[in-house]
């Protein structure tokens, strides 16, 4: 059985259909592309899949849970969370606070304790913190931890933002053109960035992205989106051989 099973999928937006019939099968600890032209889709797939949007058809089953239409804070509590293309932090808050707001779905106290600081409050901070800077030292940003984050390079605020979404724990990591305005070595820094977290935290990651040599040098399988519809499926090297790929999307 798949790990995340996604079936015949599909919502209209003032008649017009965004995504139609999409069924996609992701195994456990895969990492998966979804790609496709401008406006094929993807992002409307993820939407979908994080709750911002309720699907007109289909269903999204994740690790045996049908979290199908539920919110967006319960879709994350099941295991889901994900960046965005155009990058979202609290840019004015550090880099280590910008964890550390992520780990309160996890770490909790009484509003009497926090009001109150008692010892109890104080220990919950303390193993935030400590989690919190186990994760950027993970992304290499632990000697940036007191930066405002809106200080950090644009590749520094692309990885500040998957450790936020990883101090929540999930089970599918969802990423949104990680790569859009890098340059070459800040992509080739994220490409094993990508694959590190894949190993070390075992999570299962779906990604749109439309820098192919990042796609081909990382994801074993994907699926390309043409139109709101599945064009082609499958093992990545070749599905971007495919004909009808490479004409409708790679060779344009």
């Amino acid at each position: 059985m798949a790990y995340i099973d996604i079936k015949h999928l599909g919502i209209t937006f003032g008649g017009l259909k965004a995504v139609d019939d999409f069924n996609l099968e992701i195994k456990k600890g895969e990492l998966y592309g979804l790609i496709g032209p401008n406006g094929a889709g993807k992002t409307t797939v993820f939407n979908m899949l994080t709750g911002v949007y309720k699907p007109n058809t289909g269903s999204i089953v994740l690790d045996g849970r049908d979290i199908t239409g539920m919110k967006t804070i319960d879709i994350n509590k099941a295991g889901v969370a994900r960046t965005f293309q155009n990058i979202r932090l609290f840019k004015e808050l550090t880099v280590l606070e910008n964890v550390e707001v992520a780990l309160h779905n996890k770490y909790k106290y009484s509003t009497f304790s926090g009001i109150f600081r008692l010892p109890s409050f104080y220990k919950v901070e303390k193993q935030m913190k400590e989690r919190s800077e186990e994760l950027l030292k993970v992304f290499g940003l632990e000697d940036a931890k007191d930066f405002k984050a809106s200080n950090l390079p644009y590749g520094q605020q692309r990885k500040l933002e998957i450790a936020r979404a990883l101090a929540t724990d999930p089970k599918l990591l969802l990423l949104d053109e990680p790569a859009a305005g890098m340059n070459p070595n800040e992509t080739a820094e994220l490409m094993e960035t990508i694959s590190l977290i894949r190993e070390k935290f075992g999570v299962t990651i779906l990604l749109i992205e439309h820098d192919m040599k990042l796609v081909a040098g990382i994801c074993e399988a994907v699926t390309v989106l043409n139109f709101g519809r599945v064009l082609a499926q499958g093992e990545t090297a070749k599905v971007l051989k495919d004909p009808e790929v490479v004409k409708a999307y790679i060779g344009d």
